[in-house]
């Protein structure tokens, strides 16, 4: 069954496949419909004047009434008064009929180009001339005169204004598409930055407290501990860079370092070694998944390590990385010991942050401590395919 959210089956009827000269195409059209109807009428006499004038004013009546059709679109309210000075003199010539059709686009028109300030009080001036139509003379069928008037005005200015209404609703929708892609990116920034400084500082504080503990016993060691520091210090700076760059960039093709994937879990579990975590990696992957996934794999393999420099090293740690026909799957589990972890619903920035990425491609994470001690987290990431195939 179709999902209800399908946006293809959303699209506006007819109006959202016409192009300028579609719709040209169709006012001409419009126009020597209700041209050819005034003259033929005009030919075999079914004209009755009610004034004495000559006859070429209605041949001239006749003949302009489909120039307010044909320029309605791009000067709606000029060419609603001059259909309406024409039904107003197709009525004085004794063609009242042609009034109930040659505003009728022009009002729609208006009705979809201008506020309702301006529209509702025109609609007005339609169906007042639909009733003076049928006022000079009284005649018999001058209720159903009225009504066939009223009818087309009516019908004519509501489906204008309801096309106003939509595209009014289409813009909006755009722009809280916008707006959402904007919180998004914000969003996502958000992440990176946590990921990079959680990670950086949790390890240049651990190396940083070694140097100040063994500095006066031990200098190679603490000079070691330093230059940990130091490294650490200058690869956040570097990512910390490229993430501000793309936020000050105007650029939508600025150049951006590659995002950081599968190939970077051997340097995280170095660099985890280096915070006292002694880390065992596993990676088997035949394919290189998409960028999105490989990112949140190793995000999320990042972030279970820096918990456990910050909180169980020294420890030892395990992480394997396996992928099957339903995506990718990570594992990271230590033997360290640490405080009670919080709840789900006060678990940190990291969790939420790990919890965040994985749901963005529909997939599961669990975090907790092992029965036998330490630390797990266990992710799965579908691919591509495997979400799209739901």
């Amino acid at each position: 069954m179709p999902a209800l959210t399908d946006v293809t089956d959303a699209r506006p009827l007819l109006t959202g496949r016409l192009r300028a000269g579609h719709l040209l195409t169709f006012d001409l059209a419009l126009a020597a419909a209700l041209l050819a109807l005034a003259v033929g009428n005009l030919a075999v006499g079914n004209w009755a004047p009610l004034v004495d004038w000559p006859g070429w004013v209605n041949g001239l009546v006749s003949v302009l009434l489909g120039v307010p059709v044909v320029v309605r679109r791009h000067a709606p309210l000029p060419a609603f008064t001059g259909s309406i000075v024409l039904s107003v003199l197709a009525v004085l010539g004794g063609g009242a009929w042609v009034a109930y059709f040659a505003s009728a686009a022009p009002l729609h028109a208006v009705a979809a180009q201008l506020s309702r300030r301006v529209s509702v009080p025109l609609l007005g001036v339609a169906l007042a001339v639909g009733v003076l139509a049928n006022a000079v003379p009284v005649e018999a069928h001058a209720l159903g005169g009225i009504a066939l008037c009223w009818t087309l005005s009516g019908a004519a200015w509501a489906t204008g204004r309801a096309s106003r209404e939509r595209r009014r609703y289409v813009a909006l929708a755009a722009e809280q598409r916008a707006r959402e892609a904007v919180a998004d990116e914000r969003l996502r920034i958000a992440r990176e930055m946590h990921d990079v400084v959680a990670h950086s500082l949790s390890l240049i504080a651990v190396k940083a407290g070694v140097a100040r503990h063994v500095a006066a016993r031990h200098p190679a060691e603490a000079g070691a501990a330093l230059g940990v520091v130091e490294s650490t210090a200058r690869t956040a700076l570097d990512e910390m860079r490229v993430i501000l760059g793309v936020l000050r960039s105007d650029d939508a093709e600025a150049e951006l370092a590659p995002s950081p994937g599968l190939a970077g879990l051997a340097e995280l579990a170095e660099r985890a070694g280096l915070g006292g975590v002694r880390v065992e990696l596993s990676v088997d992957v035949p394919d290189e998944p998409p960028g999105g996934v490989a990112l949140t794999v190793y995000r999320v393999v990042q972030e279970a390590l820096t918990n456990a420099v910050k909180h169980a090293a020294p420890a030892r740690c395990t992480v394997t990385v396996t992928a099957d026909a339903d995506g990718v799957h990570v594992e990271v589990c230590d033997d360290g010991t640490r405080s009670p972890v919080p709840s789900a619903g006060t678990e940190g920035h990291g969790l939420r942050g790990m919890r965040e990425r994985v749901g963005l491609h529909g997939g599961t994470l669990e975090a907790g401590p092992r029965p036998e001690g330490g630390f797990r987290v266990a992710a799965s990431v579908p691919t591509g395919a495997a979400v799209s195939g739901e």
